[in-house]
């Protein structure tokens, strides 16, 4: 039986192919267990497959219906839903962000449909759901007004996801996941990217300009503990989750001025004195003004996690590099 990735040659999609190679067996829709017989990367461009003769790969465009049929094939049995179009370029283009982030979840969602039984699909929404200005406390409760087309798109196919679950089309669950940390330094067009710059930069010996200041506060987790906690998501029996199928993830809540006090303490003076300020009012206030507080009350007690803290963290990326 097959487990499908979307976004299957990005930080997180690699990562969590990795992770699914090294096992055997995962769950359905009807919780029962399944030997994975095929592991499909899809993504628009070409995947980097681990070594396994299980895993496959194909190119194409999410927002094409017909690229998305071909993925769902009826020895489908679950799909990590990660490809989309980040929150700098679903803004900067805002048809494409619909077509890749709202049409492709649709296409997804309707080929799994035409499926004869449901499937199990595990999706990556955003704490962009939750907009501008914030609360001094993000809970489960915490109206989302977003003020990005990403996190309006993000908002829309949770809804799609849990008006699909409700008439049993599929099993979806959707994480919002925080900033990924430490990506590598390539594009992706998000502008929460300098949560990945502000760790990179100056520990790999390159002077760094953050565009926020030290008291800006941002959410963060490992791309390893993103991967556990995906992975989880697809083990939670159905009966877990009830009729709300957006779950708000713990994370790592720490101001910028923190990060770097644990990089000088960590590494090396010379590495926190390589980072110097030049704010952005509008970048801090969209990306830089999270609470201190995370109350994830309902994924703790489903068990999801967060990493142990910034040394966790900085000391994941070195372990790597």
């Amino acid at each position: 039986m097959k487990i499908l990735i979307t976004g299957g040659a990005g930080f997180i999609g690699s990562t969590l192919a990795r992770a699914l190679a090294a096992t055997e067996i995962a769950r359905n829709a009807q919780d029962a267990e399944f030997k994975i017989s095929r592991i499909l990367l899809a993504d628009r461009v070409q995947p980097q497959a681990p070594d396994d003769p299980r895993v496959e790969t194909a190119v194409g465009d999410v927002g094409d219906p017909a690229f998305i049929q071909a993925l769902v094939t009826p020895d489908t049995r679950l799909v990590f839903h990660l490809a989309g179009v980040v929150s700098g370029a679903a803004e900067a283009d805002f048809a494409l962000g619909m077509h890749a982030n709202l049409d492709g979840t649709r296409h997804m969602l309707e080929a799994c449909r035409a499926l004869p039984e449901p499937v199990r699909l595990v999706f990556a929404s955003s704490i962009a759901v939750y907009g501008r200005p914030l609360p001094d406390i993000i809970d489960d409760d915490t109206p989302m007004r977003p003020t990005l087309s990403y996190g309006v798109q993000k908002l829309v196919c949770e809804i799609l996801l849990g008006e699909y679950t409700r008439r049993n089309f599929v099993d979806a669950r959707a994480l919002r996941l925080s900033g990924v940390v430490v990506r590598p330094p390539a594009p992706n067009g998000a502008l929460s990217g300098f949560n990945s710059d502000l760790i990179r930069e100056p520990i790999e010996g390159r002077d760094y300009t953050c565009p926020v200041g030290p008291e800006a506060t941002i959410w963060m987790q490992t791309v390893g503990r993103c991967v556990k906690n995906l992975i989880h998501a697809a083990h939670l029996p159905s009966t877990f989750l009830g009729d709300r199928r957006a779950l708000l993830l713990p994370a790592v809540a720490a101001s910028i001025g923190e990060i770097v006090d644990a990089i000088r303490h960590i590494v090396s003076e010379e590495a926190a004195a390589r980072v110097r300020y030049q704010r952005n009012d509008e970048l801090q206030e969209q990306f830089g003004a999270w609470p201190r507080r995370i109350a994830a009350a309902r994924a703790t007690r489903l068990g999801f996690e967060a990493d142990a803290g910034l040394g966790e963290i900085i000391r994941s990326f070195i372990k790597k590099s």
